[in-house]
């Protein structure tokens, strides 16, 4: 079987928090210098963990005792090497974390509810854990950065796989898009400028609180943590920062537009080039008129793409709105980098479409939503470069993931072989019971005379 284990830290990452749980007594399992590890702690991961693998083993466990153990090694050896995260970063990260549960649950009290637990005691709660993960995180990133792979080793690990154990791939499809975003009606603009400056005068001369006016009227996905959101002055849109950054603590900016909609900002707190902020975001409704005018430039750009007398190329960089489009080249790529895409990772409409098309055709114009959070449209035109049928794995195909899983198994060697040798450098304890643990092995001669109590 095509599988190897990923990083642990991706495993801690993808950590969330288990809310019906058995109450057992607890006790300490593991100790790496003065930081415990929990029986309740390895049942929760692996309670986690079940929830989307029913059928995974108890077995696990000591994997979740070693991804601990070791993550707490690198939480340690950060500390030795002055390796050091902020509390900007924790915050920004455990607001991300909530944000996202949030809408895994369906909003903000179905979350509560579910955990029992406000957001503001789950942010007491997962603090540390956030904080040890992002401070082992970055130690690793220090240790692997120059761990390179080579077209030899990727063939190499490929030739190693066993050829019964080489996994089919579904078709799939490299897909590039131009897109053009329909300029709106100057009388609905302005519509969504007053109602936002009316919401404003509520908040400023009325006294109403700007998270809760965020939550009834925002239109992205700040809108259940309040309009609360992280912004970094390099790598935000520099409209809004502009006008972030000319405000004081508590200070709430006039409406300004960005290529979003209309915002009022108000400022949490600046950390340098970082600040948290509250916003109110209101986007213009975008009318079928305004959309079928976009879609008739569209056609017109298609009619010079399916007779040559532009590349697909130059269509992006001279028609496209898309910003990410045009650095991309159009092309549409997963969070890997990769170009060559499962039909389940295109979006619905995008699925659709290419499923009838051949390589090197271009789709008609078409509407599509371009943002789950605002539910706004925009017009695009699909160009399907290539088509992979179903496949077994194979390096012609599927260089790419290969490359991909033979630097993770390097990476996994370098950073197990790492902590294998500073073990003994560690003050350890170990529980008895994980003491069969294969994965243990090498760190029971350091922990056997202290295991823990």
């Amino acid at each position: 079987m095509f599988r190897i284990p990923v990083l642990f830290l991706m495993m801690m990452a993808a950590f969330a928090p288990c809310f019906a749980q058995t109450q057992v007594a607890d006790k300490i399992v593991g100790v790496v210098g003065n930081k415990i590890i929990l029986q309740s702690d390895v049942n929760q991961q692996f309670q986690g963990e079940k929830q989307s693998n029913p059928n995974l083993p108890d077995s696990a466990k000591c994997t979740i005792l070693y991804t601990m153990l070791a993550q707490q090694i690198l939480v340690e050896q950060a500390g030795r090497d002055s390796v050091i995260v902020s509390d900007e970063e924790v915050t920004s990260n455990l607001d991300n974390r909530i944000r996202a549960w949030m809408q895994d649950a369906g909003g903000k009290e179905r979350l509560e509810e579910a955990s029992g637990r406000t957001i503001y005691q789950l942010k007491d709660d997962y603090r540390e854990f956030f904080k040890d993960k992002l401070t082992a995180e970055r130690m690793q990133g220090q240790l692997m950065k120059d761990v390179k792979i080579t077209p030899q080793e990727v063939e190499a690990f490929f030739n190693k796989i066993p050829k019964d154990s080489l996994p089919p791939f579904p078709a799939s499809v490299s897909v590039g898009q131009i897109v053009i975003k329909p300029k709106y009606d100057p009388e609905i603009e302005q519509l969504a400028k007053e109602k936002l400056e009316g919401i404003r005068k509520e908040i400023v001369e009325n006294g109403k609180s700007f998270a809760t006016m965020a939550g009834i009227y925002g239109m992205d996905g700040t809108k259940d943590m309040g309009g609360e959101m992280d912004i970094n002055r390099k790598e935000f849109d520099q409209q809004f920062v502009a006008a972030a950054y000319r405000l004081q603590p508590g200070e709430i900016s006039p409406v300004i537009k960005t290529k979003f909609g209309f915002h009022i900002i108000q400022m949490v707190r600046r950390m340098g080039e970082e600040a948290k902020v509250r916003h109110i975001v209101i986007v213009p409704e975008i009318t079928n008129v305004d959309l079928q005018k976009t879609l008739k430039r569209l056609d017109s750009i298609r009619a010079d793409l399916v007779s040559g007398k532009i590349s697909f190329a130059e269509g992006v960089g001279k028609y496209s709105t898309d910003e990410q489009a045009k650095m991309t080249g159009g092309m549409v790529y997963d969070q890997m980098g990769n170009a060559n895409l499962g039909i389940d990772q295109l979006d619905p409409d995008m699925a659709r479409s290419v499923g009838d098309m051949k390589v090197g055709e271009y789709s008609q114009p078409q509407i599509y939503t371009d943002n789950p959070y605002t539910k706004t449209r925009s017009c695009r035109i699909l160009y399907l470069k290539g088509r992979t049928d179903p496949h077994i794995l194979n390096l012609k195909d599927d260089y790419s993931k290969i490359q991909q899983k033979a630097l993770e198994f390097k990476q996994n060697e370098f950073l197990a072989k790492w902590i294998s040798e500073r073990i003994s450098s560690y003050y350890i304890k170990i529980d008895p019971e994980y003491k069969d643990c294969v994965e243990l092995k090498g760190w029971m001669p350091v922990a056997k005379n202290t295991s823990a109590q």
